[in-house]
């Protein structure tokens, strides 16, 4: 039984290089150019908008933020969604990558949020098939550093309306929620025989860069 991999990123800015190795306007060196051409992206955009960029800054411009956002916020949290090799290349075999990727799609979703979720791409023409997906990490809900604040002071603070929506990468990746990804995507998963790594691992967080 294999094991599923999920790796999130936050990532300031627009991501423009990120969007440039995801749609293959510049050639990875590890990638298979005879294969590019099985690629697809899984999400329809928006009326109107041509790619992941312009899908990123859509939602945040379209989600009713009224914060002003800073120059180094956090707009984009990155996801790359896999398996071991020998696993999914078995699934392809099998004639499930199709299934696979809506299950992923479906976990995302219910995850993150339908309208957050703005981009999700295959790439079949790497070793092992595996999903980019680009997540806009907006909440509703008290912010969770006001939280963690009273509970140490014991002061009460003024909070803003719970309802509005705000960006905010750190109450979508807090060390509580990543855990409880992991938990609840190799459940989504384990249909094709792929389960969690070893729970409370000493495993340091990696790059992208580093991933690959």
């Amino acid at each position: 039984m294999g094991y599923v991999s999920l790796h999130l990123e936050k990532v300031a800015g627009n991501d423009a290089q990120m969007s440039a190795h995801i749609e293959r306007t510049i050639d990875p060196a590890n990638a298979d150019k005879s294969r590019t051409h099985l690629n697809r992206e899984l999400i329809e955009f928006p009326d109107g908008i041509k790619n992941r960029t312009e899908a990123i800054q859509h939602r945040i411009e379209t989600a009713g933020i009224t914060r002003k956002i800073s120059h180094n916020q956090v707009r984009v949290v990155r996801g790359i969604l896999s398996g071991t090799h020998e696993d999914i290349k078995q699934i392809e075999s099998d004639g499930k990558l199709d299934e696979w990727c809506a299950d992923n799609l479906d976990w995302l979703k219910k995850t993150f949020g339908s309208e957050n979720l703005v981009s999700a791409v295959l790439h079949m023409d790497e070793k092992t098939p595996h999903i980019h997906a680009t997540i806009i990490p907006i909440v509703t809900g008290e912010r969770r550093k006001a939280k963690l604040e009273q509970s140490k002071t014991g002061r009460k603070y003024k909070t803003k309306s719970i309802n509005a929506p705000r960006l905010c990468a750190d109450d979508v990746t807090a060390r509580d929620k990543l855990k409880l990804y992991q938990d609840t995507y190799a459940e989504a998963m384990n249909k094709y025989g792929l389960q969690r790594g070893k729970d409370g691992s000493e495993a340091k967080h990696i790059t992208t860069q580093q991933y690959y």
